[in-house]
């Protein structure tokens, strides 16, 4: 199942494709255009992370990592790159 995320401000949209699964079975995500992925992290539950820049980039925003299931939660998801901060919506789409 692909991953779209759509920028709130400006309709942009990012697609993220399964990839193998993480080291602790989760699945994974990798963004089309770059080294960008949604994983989960055990002390922030799913998350963005830029692999180029070993940053954490954006979480879901309303759901708290203990009530985060198997995989990422659609709905809204805030990102932070340097001094800016985007807000997105994040749905699964079919392929």
């Amino acid at each position: 199942m692909l991953i779209e995320m759509r920028r709130l401000s400006d309709g942009a949209v990012y697609r993220f494709h399964p990839a193998p699964a993480g080291d602790d079975g989760s699945p994974r995500y990798k963004r089309a255009d770059k080294d960008v992925w949604i994983l989960h992290e055990p002390a922030f539950g799913w998350i963005v992370w830029d692999a180029g820049e070993q940053a954490l980039m954006g979480r879901p925003w309303e759901i708290p990592v203990d009530e985060q299931g198997a995989t990422p939660p659609e709905g809204v998801w805030v990102s932070r790159k340097g001094a800016h901060s985007f807000v997105y919506e994040l749905a699964f789409a079919e392929s």
